[in-house]
Order: structure tokens, then sequence, then C-alpha cells
């Protein structure tokens, strides 16, 4: 679970979270809007409305944002607007809003010894940070996937996105499993793992499964994200 109190530097565009200071601020105004649901809900919430809005997320027993945060359906009494970010991610032509991660490939939780690899070129900021055989990609900007502690460093209001790319030899994937929900898989040699505000992942020659906060969303040969920061305040 993140701390609620975290520090916030901001130069020009980029905003970096640092321990000891205050992440958010008290407040006593009434919430722009309510959402009630998933990570989905929030994320459909946020890409409709206006940057900044101040949302009381009521938020259910899927949602790995919530989970990070340590919030509950009781935000009204807290009083805390922190301001979090989002993920603006374009596939296909199309363009829409993720609020905790993105999935490109096999997710790590479904990496089995005989997942197929694909060849792949992943870059973050423009910096190439792997090309060649992979069998997947998290893009994300909380700390939980399914429950999972898959990105140990997320935070959703460092101003970042968290990468792993994951090539793991089939008999190293079933260990890498078991220790997903403490953290534990990290470091390790075959998972890749950067940050920064822009991710494209482009498949060589195909398409690969796309998972968007939890969620199957089709298929892609080309994925580009970049970090909206902030997107909201939740009331925390």
């Amino acid at each position: 679970m993140l701390p609620r109190r975290r520090g916030r530097v901001e130069r020009g565009a980029d905003v970096t979270i640092r321990p000891g200071d205050e992440w958010g601020t008290p407040t006593t105004e009434p919430p722009d809007l309510t959402v009630r649901g998933g990570d989905a809900a929030l994320a459909d919430a946020i890409g409709r409305g206006r940057a900044g809005a101040l949302i009381d997320f009521v938020a259910d027993h899927t949602s790995d944002l919530a989970r990070a945060l340590g919030t509950s359906g009781d935000a009204a009494r807290r009083g805390i607007a922190a301001p979090i970010d989002a993920i603006a991610l374009t596939h296909a032509g199309n363009r829409r809003i993720a609020v905790n991660a993105i999935e490109v490939g096999t997710p790590p939780a479904e990496l089995r010894a005989l997942s197929r690899e694909r060849a792949i070129t992943v870059t973050v900021d423009g910096r190439r940070i792997h090309r060649g055989p992979a069998t997947g990609v998290v893009i994300a900007n909380g700390q939980f996937i399914d429950g999972l502690d898959v990105v140990p460093r997320g935070h959703p209001g460092d101003g970042r996105l968290e990468v792993q790319v994951h090539w793991l030899r089939p008999g190293e994937r079933g260990a890498m499993r078991r220790r997903l929900a403490t953290g534990s898989h990290l470091p390790h040699p075959r998972i890749r793992t950067a940050s920064g505000r822009r991710v494209r992942v482009h498949v060589e020659g195909g398409v690969w499964p796309l998972r968007v906060d939890g969620a199957p969303s089709g298929r892609a040969g080309t994925v580009e994200c970049e970090v909206v920061s902030p997107a909201a305040r939740l009331l925390l």
C-alpha cells in the first residue's frame, strides 16, 4: 500500500514524488463527481471529464488503483485531495485513457513455460530499452495488477510510467509467478525495468493481445502510451 503522504517536486511538466513531504492537500470542497466501480469506470470518467476534477472514487473490490492508494468507499470523510496520473493509450488510430496498467502480450500472472515469445522493440522517452524476443510488456501507473504486487515502484502520482519487459526462460516462469504477490520477482536479469513519460511497444510483423486496466482489449501491433499528469484529483 502506498503511503498517503509523499513529496511532490515539479520541474516544468515533470512531477517527481519524494519521500518525507506531503502528497495531496487538505480540502473541504465537495467533489465534482462521484465514480463507483472499478478502474475502467474511473478511467472513463477521467477521459470524459475536465482536467483536475475532484473525484470521490467509491471503488469496488476489483480496483487495483484503490488497493494501491488504500482508499475505500468513505472518501468524503478523509478530506485529502491527491493528484493522480493517467495513461493516454494510442493504438490502431484510437486513443483512450487508462488509470492503472496496460499489458501487451502475455501478462506476468499468466506466463507459462509454453507461452510464446515475439520479437519486439520497446522505447521509453525515445530511448530503446529492448529489441528482441519477449513474452510481454507491462506499462504501469499503479502498483498492483489483479491484486498482485507486479510493479512495486509504481505510484499513480509521480508523473511517470513504470515499464517491465519480460523474456524469462521457460523454467524460470513458474518461480516468477509465485513471487508476484509480494513484489519479490524483481530484480531479475530477464525482466528489464525502466520509467519515463512516453512508451512505445512495436511487435515485429504481427499483433499481440492487449489488456487495459485488467480487461482484454483486442490485439495491437504498435502501442504508444504517454503519462497524463495530473489527470484528476482523488479524495483520499
